[in-house]
């Protein structure tokens, strides 16, 4: 039997999944396919609706080495495990005669934690919680949650907490599960045998397909300690995602309310003159941290670095002591002792990095109304993390349907740490990019709106022509609007306006969960969204509940931003332009997503309204421009009002 060509397999596939193959699903395929033979680094910008999943499972399952898939949403995740995969595997069993194994794995976190179930919360804090297990009838609605986590754990074969619907509050799940710095251990562990968390890693290590959150993928990549089995062939979908995810990894956080309760966590644990150094360093942490106002740290003060400098070293010694003392023949002993361990670890890590004043790092303060002020410190870039620990060993495919910004991939080449092949005399990985186009028709399904007439938007402050231009395009599209503001307080006083106005149901961000949010928009066509940066990338409602999305701003980074300003001041500094490099670059990225929410679907039409006149006017503009689907482009706002009135009057006709 002859071997099967790449396009028989791609056509199983899509056969299977009940559909036509699509424009560029072949070119991807292919190009996906010659990356990982030759082991080479490849971007690939696929639009929605292009099948992008299929275009890189059927090569890269048809290359018979482990491939590790990292997403960054849950429900790509849930589409791959539940729906592409199954079905593709069952297409391919029969042309490759064999059977991919294929398992979803997540950081232990995501798992129920048995010990942590039965034998109950080791800290003081907590004390009592697991009481209500008891109770015939618990009265507040954390007892209610854990008696049904409490249930659950019979059911449930995975212990994941996407598993669980409805699902749970996060103080909820907090006392079932663990990180992996407190886990015990599967050797150590009475319920080691039976851990949720173990059982997917042992699933993962016999998979020729893991599935993943990029999250995971950076702790793999950046702390050191394999989590993901070994793999040959990587592939990073909603690839626009994984700087800002693998700086979250990277970022670390002290607060007075985490030190007290690594004090707290460890005072019982060892001996008096330890514990006492470690609470005499956190209470002179929490007199720094109330005077610290919001913003950047170019230079340590002088009273942060002492404290810092105490804490480090009370740290060190809590740390020592507690792995002198432990007593292992004791196993509740050993989860008390275990969750302390990891939080001083913590505690110490972060203090001793801050205190080490590296170059490449970026210190601040945050303070937040309801958990007061902490001190964070972040990479200045990851594209070196990236280049040494993601790209050095394996062949990486990253795809997106935002990848190309302002026309061309160099900027997130350059954010991943990678060069355009072909670069001649630079030492850094390569990489060839692939744009495979869209199944959907932008000039004739979308138009692209800018209010040029607009007063341009300062930083503060109402802006009454906005509103009076938003609420006017509302009611000529007959509701059916997704607003995307650039701040919640410019979404809430938005909605105020309009709800005043309209006799329109405006639905606003964090007035109901997300998920019912979207399932109220889709439901009815005369209902507007409002929100902020969840809703630039997280809606995916096709047909007509969705014919206007309006964009507030160019939603730029905010000029106090520490991480963005301080990464903008670097590329300056470098020779380059901080601007385009970083701000411009953060507000494409935004936009292109923005705008990917209208058109989702090959019947789809309607506008995109950016109600700020600078896509017009400024030089940057045409950068940005570039950045979007093609859209039909216009300024003329009374062509926009009849485009839309003509559209929702289309819709109606239809029952819509």
């Amino acid at each position: 039997m002859t071997k099967p060509s790449l396009p028989e397999l791609l056509h199983a596939a899509v056969t299977a999944v009940g559909g036509t193959e699509r424009p560029g699903q072949a070119s991807m395929a292919e190009a996906v396919a010659e990356a990982v033979d030759d082991n080479s680094h490849l971007l690939v910008q696929a639009g929605t609706g292009t099948g992008k999943s299929l275009g890189y499972l059927v090569p890269a399952l048809a290359h018979g080495e482990r491939v590790v898939v990292a997403t960054a949403t849950l429900a790509l995740q849930r589409q791959l495990v539940e729906r592409d995969l199954p079905r593709t595997v069952d297409a391919l069993h029969p042309l490759l005669r064999r059977r991919p194994q294929f398992a979803m794995l997540k950081g232990r976190s995501n798992y129920l934690c048995l010990h942590r179930l039965h034998e109950g919360v080791p800290q003081e804090e907590e004390e009592g919680l697991f009481d209500q297990f008891e109770a015939a009838a618990p009265s507040s609605k954390l007892g209610q949650d854990l008696l049904r986590l409490r249930d659950w754990s019979d059911e449930t074969e995975t212990g994941d907490r996407d598993d669980l619907t409805p699902g749970v509050s996060d103080r909820a799940w907090a006392q079932v599960s663990v990180s992996s710095r407190e886990c015990l251990g599967a050797s150590k562990c009475a319920y080691g045998a039976e851990c949720f968390a173990e059982m997917a890693r042992e699933r993962a290590k016999l998979a020729d397909v893991v599935v993943t959150n990029h999250a995971l993928l950076a702790i793999d990549a950046i702390e050191g300690a394999p989590v993901l089995p070994q793999h040959e062939v990587l592939i990073v979908d909603e690839a626009h995602e994984l700087v800002s995810r693998v700086t979250g990894v990277a970022t670390g956080e002290l607060t007075p309310g985490q030190v007290n309760r690594a004090v707290r966590r460890a005072a019982k644990l060892v001996n008096e003159k330890a514990a006492d150094a470690l609470q005499t360093a956190a209470e002179g942490f929490e007199r720094v941290m109330e005077l610290a106002l919001p913003g950047r740290l170019e230079e340590i003060p002088e009273d942060l670095g002492y404290a810092l400098m105490a804490l480090r070293d009370a740290a060190r010694t809590v740390i020592t002591a507690l792995g002198s003392t432990r007593d292992k023949s004791v196993q509740d002993e050993d989860a008390v002792r275990k969750q302390a361990m990891a939080s001083v670890e913590t505690i110490h890590g972060v203090a001793e990095r801050i205190t080490q004043g590296s170059e490449y790092d970026v210190v601040w303060y945050e303070r937040h109304d309801r958990f007061g002020a902490s001190v964070r410190v972040a990479p200045l870039s990851v594209s070196g993390l990236l280049r040494e620990k993601l790209f050095a060993e394996r062949s990486v495919v990253l795809t997106s349907a935002t990848l190309k910004l302002g026309g061309d991939f160099n900027g997130v080449g350059a954010s991943l740490g990678l060069a355009p092949e072909g670069t001649a005399g630079d030492d850094l990985p390569q990489w060839k990019g692939l744009d495979v186009g869209s199944p959907f028709d932008y000039p004739k399904q979308g138009i692209l709106y800018v209010a040029k007439h607009l007063a341009t938007p300062g930083r503060e402050g109402s802006r009454t022509d906005m509103l009076d231009e938003l609420a006017e395009l509302v009611e000529a599209a007959g509701g059916r609007t997704l607003g995307l503001f650039s701040s919640m307080r410019a979404a809430q006083a938005a909605a105020e306006e309009l709800r005043g106005r309209l006799d329109k149901p405006i639905l606003l961000q964090g007035e109901e969960t997300l998920g019912e949010l979207i399932k109220n928009f889709a439901a009815d066509p005369e209902t507007c969204l409002f929100g902020t940066l969840s809703l630039w990338q997280g809606v995916d409602v096709p047909g007509a509940s969705c014919q206007l999305v309006i964009m507030d701003r160019i939603p730029f980074p905010r000029p106090d931003d520490p991480l963005m300003s301080a990464r903008q001041k670097a590329v300056e500094e470098a020779g380059g332009n901080g601007f385009m490099a970083v701000a411009a670059t953060h507000a494409a990225l935004l936009m292109a997503q923005g705008a990917g929410r209208l058109v989702r679907a090959t019947g789809d039409k309607g506008v995109v309204a950016v109600l700020d006149p600078r896509l017009a006017n400024a030089r940057y503009g045409s950068y940005l421009r570039a950045s979007l689907p093609d859209f039909w482009y216009t300024t003329d706002r009374n062509q926009a009002r009849r485009s839309l009135a003509a559209i929702d009057a289309a819709a109606k006709a239809d029952g819509r």
